[in-house]
């Protein structure tokens, strides 16, 4: 079985990813692996009703690949156990953005997961941005990969996970001149 990241530690994944065949062509509901999956917004959007019936909303995830719209997915939260966003290459960074606008725009407090060529170098970011499970290239050593999370002490740029380190400082000096 394979390991991911989530929530800071290395833990056995039990979903399998479904992808479209080499043509593009999405499987049959039918013909999808036994268990949890992650299916193709595509899919999703074609047979949501017959995956609903088939599955437990614990069963059933959907990866967004850099161009599909995060708000087409909105209105299905409550039926979904996670979303996934796949990087289909390094230096596509669309990822990023989808992470952070399921987050603030749309507040979505489910799994986020990273999925696709994942690696080391991007999980501090991707945190940032309101990632909390990574599935790392499998050629890729998911132990060096969890250091990551050190890496940076001190973050000034606001994100998910913080404010700007001139808010932060700015809230410290107020607290401070607050009489006890």
């Amino acid at each position: 079985m394979a390991s991911i990241i989530k929530n800071r530690a290395i833990v056995n994944d039990d979903w399998s990813v479904v992808r479209p065949a080499e043509d593009g062509a999405l499987p049959a509901v039918s013909e999808l692996p036994a268990g949890k999956v992650i299916v193709p917004l595509a899919l999703w959007q074609a047979e949501r009703d017959a995956l609903v019936a088939a599955r437990r909303a614990a069963d059933i995830g959907v990866w967004l690949a850099p161009d599909n719209e995060p708000a087409d997915i909105v209105s299905d939260f409550d039926k979904l156990a996670l979303i996934a966003v796949d990087f289909p290459v390094f230096r596509d960074g669309r990822g990023y953005s989808i992470g952070r606008l399921l987050r603030e725009r749309y507040g979505y407090t489910g799994e986020l997961r990273a999925i696709g060529d994942v690696l080391r170098d991007q999980i501090t970011f991707m945190f940032r941005c309101g990632f909390d499970a990574y599935a790392l290239r499998a050629d890729k050593d998911i132990n060096d990969a969890l250091k990551a999370f050190d890496d940076f002490s001190v973050q000034y740029q606001g994100a998910v996970d913080t404010s700007p380190l001139f808010r932060r400082r700015a809230a410290q000096a107020g607290a401070a001149k607050v009489p006890a």
